[in-house]
């Protein structure tokens, strides 16, 4: 019997073994065949299904999309929805969302800082700090400091 017991493969992939039998349980992995002494034999394709995993999440796809990613290539499922184009794209406007949504937060704490913002709870009582307490933002006063 030909393969890699657990710790190969986990070593090989920079997992450890306790994610290959996570993984296994969530489908993502198939379970291995077993040598005469009981060892998991995965076989070499087990490595790059755990690189594509790895892959996956490090561009942000949760293990559920991960999965079922990788239930449409194992199963030949070419819907135009279940490939990863459509998912990547579908990723691409989380990600720039998120890079929006970023990007206010560090440019409100750029103006606290710039405001001399230091208590946040003087600052939520004051019309003139930069931190949004409520839906309406605030205006910085004319001089440019808060001074809460």
């Amino acid at each position: 019997m030909t393969g890699m017991r657990s710790g190969e493969l986990a070593a090989a992939a920079g997992v450890n073994a306790q994610t290959l039998r996570y993984y296994e349980r969530r489908g993502l992995l198939a379970e291995p065949d077993r040598s005469l002494g009981g060892h998991r034999m995965y076989p070499e394709q087990a490595l790059s299904v755990l690189r594509v995993i790895k892959a996956a999440q490090r561009l942000g796809f949760t293990l559920e999309e991960v999965a079922e990613l990788l239930e449409a290539t194992r199963f030949g499922h070419r819907r135009a929805d279940a490939g990863l184009q459509a998912r990547a794209t579908a990723k691409l406007a989380e990600v720039d969302a998120k890079l929006v949504e970023l990007t206010a937060v560090r440019d409100t704490l750029r103006a606290a800082l710039a405001a001399g913002c230091d208590d946040l709870l003087a600052c939520s009582e004051s019309p003139c700090c930069p931190v949004p307490f409520d839906t309406h933002p605030a205006a910085i006063t004319e001089g440019g400091r808060c001074g809460c």
